[in-house]
């Protein structure tokens, strides 16, 4: 007996919850050869504030948790995304035309990128701090502390940049204790929006991260003049007028990282996670006076 066809429509990721877009609009998204694999949903300039707002909702108790705290919930996300590990593969041989050894390739260094990441989450204090040396019976000591809410385009291109590219640019904005709003590769999403499902059932807090599909030349604009959006990384804006969103961006003082060379996966780094941390400077006293 043939079965009919079930065609799915995603959703968007948005504090913890799966909402339609409030546009009602959808696109579909298609495999290398054109063939229609899914519906996903078209966020409007409503859905990347109604984000923005579930992030900054977010900070306060994600920035407040331990940092061993951090570590843990982001390797959980490495545990569950391990588990789908085969439903991850196949999407990406599905919707990027890679064959099923690159596919599990991809899927394991994105489970890699994630434990690397949660591993620095406790660690980071001590690389990005320091005692500094004063003049006078006072110690000086620098902490890193979170930017805040961090927008982010991630990476557009295929060969499995969908999935290890989202990943290297949403981990290590979470690891010092930001909140995030990213928007997805237009093309390729099914890894985002499959991802935002192991986010849902992790023990990552509702509105720490929310996924946002559709058009990033419409919604980037959007979030780079939102007054309450802190940093805006444009990792995967390199086809977008990025210099125009740094100009935006200007407008409220915003953090901005620029598009990578190649529109690719960034490499896993220390200054990733550095990018949109600020430093906290605290006197205190050394003995009596």
């Amino acid at each position: 007996m043939t079965r009919l066809a079930v065609p799915k429509t995603y959703k968007l990721y948005i504090g913890g919850k799966f909402p339609r877009s409030e546009s009602g609009r959808t696109y579909e998204v298609a495999d290398t050869s054109g063939a229609f694999l899914a519906n996903a949903a078209q966020a409007s300039r409503k859905d990347a504030r109604d984000a923005v707002v579930a992030a900054r909702a977010a900070v306060k108790g994600w920035s407040g948790s331990t940092a061993y705290n951090r570590g843990q919930v982001l390797y959980r996300i490495a545990e569950l995304l391990e588990g789908r590990r085969a439903q991850f593969a196949d999407e990406l041989v599905r919707s990027e035309g890679l064959s099923e050894r690159r596919a599990a390739a991809v899927v394991d260094t994105a489970i890699d990128r994630w434990v690397w990441f949660a591993g620095w989450a406790d660690k980071v204090a001590q690389v990005l701090g320091n005692g500094n040396p004063v003049a006078g019976p006072y110690f000086n000591l620098s902490v890193p502390e979170p930017t805040g809410v961090v927008a982010v385009i991630a990476p557009q291109a295929g060969e499995g940049h969908s999935l290890t590219g989202f990943v290297s640019a949403v981990a290590p904005a979470l690891v010092t204790g930001n909140t995030v709003v990213v928007v997805a590769s237009r093309t390729a999403p099914l890894s985002a929006i499959s991802l935002s499902e192991v986010l849902a059932t992790s023990d990552v807090p509702g509105g720490v991260v929310n996924v946002l599909t559709g058009d990033p030349a419409e919604i980037a604009p959007w979030l780079a003049s939102h007054a309450d959006v802190n940093a805006l990384d444009l990792v995967g804006a390199g086809a977008l007028d990025w210099v125009q969103l740094q100009m935006d961006a200007a407008e409220t003082l915003k953090r901005v990282l620029q598009p990578e060379d190649g529109d690719g996966a960034p490499v896993p780094t220390l200054a990733r996670i550095s990018a949109f941390t600020e430093t906290k400077t605290v006197w205190h006293t050394k003995g009596l006076l």
